[in-house]
């Protein structure tokens, strides 16, 4: 898909479609996290605290039962 910037006051504006939005399950109240590598841009919704803790347990529960496994395959 490709887009061009829209103005908005003096910035300028990426309209994001609704369908990606939902896909997302991105609202007007979801932060986004923008990052770039200096030549792209990538547009994310910031990962909230409880997120990060299911996260940080379901690596660690993976890790307890597969991290010697994982160990020698990285060998």
């Amino acid at each position: 898909m490709t887009k061009t910037l829209t103005e908005h006051g003096n910035s300028l504006a990426l309209v994001i479609d609704k369908p990606i939005l939902d896909l997302l399950n991105i609202t007007r109240e979801t932060p986004l996290k923008v990052t770039t590598d200096g030549h792209s841009l990538l547009i994310s919704p910031e990962q909230s605290a409880a997120h990060k803790k299911i996260l940080r347990s379901a690596l660690a529960a993976v890790n307890r039962k597969h991290g010697a496994t994982l160990r020698k395959l990285a060998e």
